[in-house]
């Protein structure tokens, strides 16, 4: 299986599957004399990790990190620092009960990657699903956290806005809420219809999908490159990459298709440092593939949890017509746990994109 590296000059290659014994990531590219302590690391994992309120897969996995390279400690400040070799994070898998999965080891789970994998390689991990498990992702989140030392300046922060037909009120935002609710949920009168909402899914057995949002304060103009190397399309296409999305959005995204052209345009003034003031942000923050200096917004869509009680039918790697259920334990809605992911991808693309404007003009 190919394709399992992301990046330019931050390269980001996970690895391991979800009944494996460990996953983990390696991180290429990341620069010398950063501080780095495997607590950097955590602080974020033990955000995504599974297991921490009733509305998750209740799989207990305490996803403690341990890096085996790439860090040692400076002598001069007694500080563990990164070397510029590769860093590899390792997470233990200790939760694992492949024994769920056996009644479905030969049939196609509708919705999820079962059959394409098959299809593709001959074989598919239908322990949970291998690569193609919500679990991976916590490799990422790890990444992530390192390319948070590389770009301090910036401030990546998600929240969720949407479950299923339901949405926050963009007036009540508090950016504290999301550290209170177990949704990352900014609107905390939104955060107790999640609760309500998501109680009725878990209990009837079924899932429900969510929107995530990104962003990015403190980047300034000219990360990213035109036409093949746009910053948007970059930042689209990793967060693309995560297990069950379905759709992203820079700035006003599909929005922008019902706005005029008077409307849309990030109008200027000039600002007290001589440098545009944007009078607005319909563009999220990047134009022409780079970015402005505002802030960066990005949104993505979570499709629901394949793996439901609810009968589907289906049918068998002979060809045979058949119904499945996935027992086992299982996110109502893995929207909820996006939030940090989202924040780790936007973060190895932004250190990426800092560490190839360097490279190209210095600055």
């Amino acid at each position: 299986m190919s394709h399992n590296t992301f990046g330019h000059l931050f390269r980001v290659t996970t690895f391991g599957e979800s009944h494996g014994p460990a996953i983990g990531c390696v991180v290429d590219g990341c620069p010398p004399l950063l501080a780095l302590d495997v607590a950097d690391i955590q602080a974020d994992l033990d955000r995504r990790r599974p297991g921490t309120s009733r509305f998750t897969t209740q799989r207990r996995e305490p996803d403690t990190a341990r890096i085996l390279s790439g860090v040692m400690i400076d002598d001069s400040t007694g500080r563990q620092v990164t070397t510029g070799a590769p860093i590899a994070v390792l997470i233990d898998n200790v939760d694992q009960r492949s024994k769920d999965y056996s009644e479905i080891k030969d049939k196609f789970r509708p919705g999820h990657a079962d059959y394409t994998y098959e299809a593709k390689y001959g074989l598919r991990d239908y322990r949970g699903g291998g690569r193609s498990s919500a679990r991976e992702t916590a490799a990422r989140v790890a990444a992530g956290a390192i390319a948070r030392k590389i770009i301090p300046a910036v401030r990546i922060r998600a929240a969720l806005v949407q479950i299923g037909k339901l949405k926050i009120d963009r007036a009540r935002w508090d950016w504290d809420e999301t550290q209170r609710n177990p949704f990352f949920c900014p609107d905390a009168e939104a955060a107790a219809r999640f609760a309500d909402y998501l109680d009725g899914v878990r209990k009837s057995g079924s899932s429900v999908g969510a929107v995530v949002e990104v962003v990015a304060e403190g980047a300034p103009a000219g990360w990213g490159a035109p036409i093949y190397g746009k910053l948007d399309g970059e930042l689209a296409a990793a967060l693309m990459s995560v297990n069950a999305v379905k759709g992203v959005e820079i700035g006003d995204g599909f929005a922008t298709a019902e706005l005029s052209g008077e409307e849309n345009a990030d109008e200027m003034r000039a600002g007290a440092d001589g440098r545009p003031q944007f009078l607005s942000n319909h563009a999220g923050g990047i134009l022409g593939g780079i970015s402005t200096g505002q802030t960066i917004v990005a949104r993505f869509a979570v499709k629901p949890t394949s793996s439901i009680l609810s009968p589907r039918r289906t049918v068998t790697r002979a060809g045979e017509d058949t119904d499945i259920v996935t027992t086992g334990r299982h996110d109502p809605c893995v929207g909820i746990r996006a939030a940090p992911v989202g924040e780790a991808m936007v973060a190895c693309v932004l250190a990426d994109a800092f560490l190839r404007h360097r490279g190209q003009v210095g600055g």
